[in-house]
């Protein structure tokens, strides 16, 4: 891995809130299911990586999946991490990540979404997540999703006390196919009603750098995706968005601190644009 602009804080394991007791048999007691990257960053930004890991406890015996199909892009995704731990060095920005893969909850959605707990993924049939009692899903509502959302509530309410306006930038990958249909595009910029640091990376990320690049694509806010924007940044008027980065363009860590590198000028630009500093 090239080395990077900044050296990155220790990360800090989040501990969830609900009682260890309420956690699924064999749990252990103050397992962290989020992670903080460079907690203490002060950079103007706060970032997020919601389907950062592949990862699960080992008494979900992998909901039931084969251990190839847990290391594709429906249990996580593949090189988002790489480009977010990136861009917090380069940035100086505190990351915010989930420990676990998204099939067990996906943190990018609210718990009354259907899908935040899905019983299926493209093609493939999720069995630990079919059936599942209200008393389950409300377990795993309480030990991956509410200790994410906090975590992330509190990074972001601790640079607002601070005097700050910090940025919210999300970082997913997506797969070049869908379903049997290529994708033809290298990065997307998503939004939700607050359109204006997205307008700004639009401008700027095409120009010279030879991506295939488009607005809320290939997702947007009607598919669900912009949850973490909506409940973090919306509210305080923060600069928001979500980035979506085509997965083989970011296979390896050389090609994650590349992107980030490239993508990290344009979010400092367009930061400086709109907030005039």
């Amino acid at each position: 891995r090239p080395r990077r602009s900044a050296t990155l804080a220790p990360m800090t394991p989040v501990t969830p809130g609900p009682d260890p007791a309420a956690a699924p048999p064999g749990a252990t007691p103050g397992d962290s299911t989020v992670v903080i990257v460079n907690p203490v960053g002060r950079g103007g930004f706060v970032l997020a990586c919601e389907h950062a890991a592949p990862d699960m406890p080992p008494e979900y015996a992998n909901l039931g999946l084969a251990d190839e199909l847990l290391r594709t892009h429906i249990a996580w995704d593949p090189g988002a991490l790489g480009v977010a731990e990136e861009l917090a060095a380069r940035l100086d920005a505190p990351l915010v990540r989930a420990r676990y893969s998204r099939l067990l909850y996906d943190c990018n959605r609210p718990p009354e979404a259907p899908d935040a707990i899905t019983p299926h993924s493209e093609v493939h049939a999720i069995p630990g997540n079919v059936g599942l009692t209200p008393a389950a899903r409300r377990q795993r509502i309480e030990r991956f999703y509410e200790p994410y959302r906090a975590a992330l509530a509190a990074t972001v309410q601790d640079r607002l006390a601070a005097g700050a306006r910090p940025v919210l930038v999300t970082v997913h990958s997506f797969t070049p196919v869908y379903r049997g249909q290529r994708r033809e595009l290298d990065l997307g910029i998503l939004h939700d009603t607050d359109t204006r640091l997205a307008d700004e990376l639009l401008a700027r990320v095409p120009v010279g750098g030879g991506l295939r690049v488009a607005r809320n694509a290939p997702y947007g806010p009607w598919d669900g995706v912009t949850h973490t924007l909506r409940l973090h940044a919306l509210p305080h008027g923060l600069l928001n968005a979500m980035i979506e980065i085509r997965n083989n363009l970011i296979a390896d860590p050389a090609a994650q601190a590349t992107l980030a590198a490239r993508l990290a000028g344009h979010l400092v630009a367009a930061r400086a644009a709109l907030s005039g500093d």
